[in-house]
């Protein structure tokens, strides 16, 4: 008698009973995923039109005054719009080039070990570090003063900082991928050309990717 054995890998049918059931679990946690941001773009609108009605949304986009406990409340919040434009655009153009060129570096130039390291720390430390050491930089710049208004590190400059910093692993992970996808064979081609490997990577690599 042959002696009886056993793989080590599961059948078809309870491959398929698996897939069946992480196919639910995904569905199921899609589901209240997309319910609960409806639910909380159904609450604002409910709440926020009857302010819409009652103030005019001239004066709410274009008013320059954000007093709603006043004696005479003002609902201005174009300060808040234009300082959050400010912000994101000069955001962008702080963390999108340092976010390529950190993805060139750990796709092309870095080391395994250091490509390692989650992006994601980098976010992390803009918010835990950065924000603490704008607050000093602004107890020390306005010491003494008796007109200015300390922010406690929540200025401008701090929160597009911090934004730079934390779109930083958003822009790493989807340029470090675009870059790995592209073909071997064209690095391989540049290289055969007689470019060097940063000619390569910035003038045949990137520009693919």
């Amino acid at each position: 008698m042959h002696p009886k054995s056993y793989s080590i890998f599961a059948g078809r049918g309870s491959k398929s009973a698996v897939e069946h059931a992480a196919q639910i679990i995904f569905t199921v946690c899609g589901f209240f995923a997309v319910l609960a941001v409806a639910s909380i773009t159904i609450y604002m609108i409910i709440s926020g039109t009857p302010a819409l009605f009652k103030v005019g949304i001239v004066d709410i986009l274009f008013g320059t005054v954000w007093k709603p406990e006043a004696a005479v409340p003002a609902f201005g919040i174009l300060y808040v719009i234009l300082t959050s434009i400010a912000g994101t655009a000069l955001a962008i153009l702080i963390g999108v080039p340092i976010g390529v060129m950190t993805a060139v570096f750990l796709a092309e130039v870095a080391p395994p070990k250091l490509a390692g390291i989650p992006s994601v720390i980098y976010g992390l430390l803009g918010i835990l570090i950065l924000n603490p050491l704008m607050y000093k930089l602004e107890l020390k710049i306005f010491e003494g003063s008796t007109t200015h208004q300390f922010t406690g590190g929540a200025n401008l400059i701090s929160a597009v900082l911090v934004l730079a910093l934390m779109i930083l692993p958003t822009v790493i992970n989807i340029s470090e991928s675009a870059l790995r996808s592209v073909p071997r064979e064209l690095r391989s081609a540049s290289l055969a050309l007689g470019a060097t490997k940063i000619q390569t990577i910035f003038q045949v690599v990137l520009p693919a990717a």
